[in-house]
């Protein structure tokens, strides 16, 4: 594990477990607003690979596609469904946007015509070193029904939600809306819907 940074010292890493994520015991200093360095001290690292995701938009329309779908993280709610964007992992040989155009279909069954860029963001940096590459992908005669997708191996059960503008607008404003990614998505295409395609 590297740090480019002058400001980190790396003292220790162990990985205290490799499964579908990676944890790693982490000892380490770093250079604080003082000028001085930090004593040393010990966090856990998830690691995990870098990802893509997709907000569905049919600008000529004013359609939105969004996904829902269960999630482990969300046990503690009375829904631990999701309403999300495509969203995945970047396989190795593989760029950001040949991701989110496979994700897309593999979610979605759709093929974007055009992917925006939306943002770059580390959605945990308090504990967890992934990075997701937002786009928004622009789709000719976006679906108008709810369809069932997933990769069987995968475990998923993904149903599309295709919406209005303004149903997901409502969406948003309602609070029906709890993962960072589809907010950030979300916000991102409340303020520049009306500026998309044209």
């Amino acid at each position: 594990m590297n740090c480019p940074s002058d400001n980190v010292v790396l003292k220790n890493t162990q990985t205290v477990h490799n499964g579908f994520l990676k944890l790693k015991k982490v000892q380490l200093q770093h250079r604080l607003f003082s000028g001085e360095m930090s004593p040393e001290f010990q966090r856990e690292l998830v690691q995990r690979a870098a990802a893509v995701a997709v907000l569905l938009y049919d600008p000529e329309n004013d359609r939105v596609v969004l996904l829902e779908q269960f999630r482990v993280g969300c046990l503690a709610e009375e829904n631990p469904w999701c309403i999300e964007v495509c969203a995945g992992l970047v396989d190795a040989g593989e760029t950001e946007e040949e991701a989110a155009r496979r994700e897309v279909l593999e979610e979605a069954d759709c093929e974007v015509e055009e992917l925006i860029l939306v943002s770059r963001f580390y959605p945990s940096p308090g504990a967890c070193d992934e990075v997701i590459t937002l786009y928004c992908g622009l789709l000719k005669d976006a679906p108008t029904e709810s369809r069932i997708h997933g990769v069987d191996g995968e475990n998923e059960d993904i149903r599309t939600l295709p919406l209005s503008g303004e149903e997901a607008e409502a969406l948003l404003l309602e609070g029906k809306v709890n993962n960072a990614t589809a907010l950030i998505a979300l916000q991102w295409l409340w303020r520049y819907r009306r500026e998309i395609g044209k």
